[in-house]
């Protein structure tokens, strides 16, 4: 039987470097919510996982393994993720990847002393920047940021450097995975491709007006609300909300109230 589309469930993640105002996505929090991830209501399996992100403060410095390295050392697969930007305040900015080649000793005594800020590559965050993320990037985030990051579902992380915060750090993995020399920065977008990797593929659309949307007969979809509202297959959407659509499903309207610009994820054809 056809299901049809389905509204994944926001879960809302306290941080301390969270934010208490979540709009125009979310109605405002009682806590600092730094992350909201998307879950499948009836708990099936979910290889892409969707989040959104907001920032007040500097993130960990981190990398993450690839599927050989996590699954020898931690018995579970790696993390590939991009980054899509929604908002950004003045001066906002990101890091990816170091400045220069390094050696794994350098940045060890970095990361140990305190001064591993120092060696990364930091981009300006801009809204609309696509930012790819794959495993052995050392990466940051600093404050001031609203994002949409669309990845493996894995929460492995390896942290190099955490500003003093009561967390474990992971020093010896994360030296062992990490690229040492700079990454390209953010990703030149051509019409509706956004980017294609081995674990999903990500289109950008634009709706002004009502389409026929046609599923996938051997894939499903994600579909992440950026902006805008309106009706699929005769339920209502806003933004902030992502939908799953079944492989197989029957083509349904979607019906934009207001300009509307969304995310389409889907696992890349084998």
């Amino acid at each position: 039987m056809d299901a049809g589309p389905f509204r994944l469930t926001p879960s809302f993640r306290e941080k301390v470097w969270g934010v208490a105002d979540l709009a125009p996505w979310f109605p405002r929090p009682a806590v600092r919510i730094g992350e909201v991830w998307f879950l499948r209501p009836d708990g099936g399996p979910q290889p892409i996982l969707v989040k959104f992100i907001f920032t007040s403060a500097l993130l960990s410095v981190q990398v993450h393994p690839d599927d050989t390295y996590a699954l020898a050392r931690d018995g579970m697969p790696g993390k590939t993720e991009m980054w899509y930007i929604l908002r950004a305040e003045p001066g906002a900015k990101l890091a990816l990847g170091l400045r220069e080649p390094v050696t794994r000793e350098v940045l060890r005594d970095a990361a140990a002393g305190g001064w591993v800020e120092e060696l990364l590559q930091w981009f300006p965050a801009s809204p609309g920047q696509v930012i790819f993320i794959p495993p052995g990037t050392v990466h940051a985030l600093g404050p001031g940021i609203a994002l949409c990051e669309i990845q493996q579902n894995c929460d492995i992380t390896y942290r190099l450097y955490d500003y003093g915060r009561p967390r474990e750090l992971h020093l010896d993995k994360a030296l062992d995975v990490a690229d040492l020399g700079p990454h390209p920065g953010p990703v030149e977008q051509a019409g509706s491709s956004v980017l294609e990797c081995n674990y999903f593929v990500i289109e950008k659309l634009d709706l002004d007006r009502e389409v026929i949307y046609a599923p996938d007969r051997e894939r499903f979809h994600l579909l992440v609300f950026l902006k805008g509202r309106g009706s699929i297959a005769g339920q209502e959407f806003r933004a902030g909300e992502v939908w799953h659509v079944p492989e197989g499903t029957r083509d349904f309207p979607l019906v934009p109230e207001e300009p509307v610009r969304l995310l389409r994820s889907s696992p890349p054809l084998r």
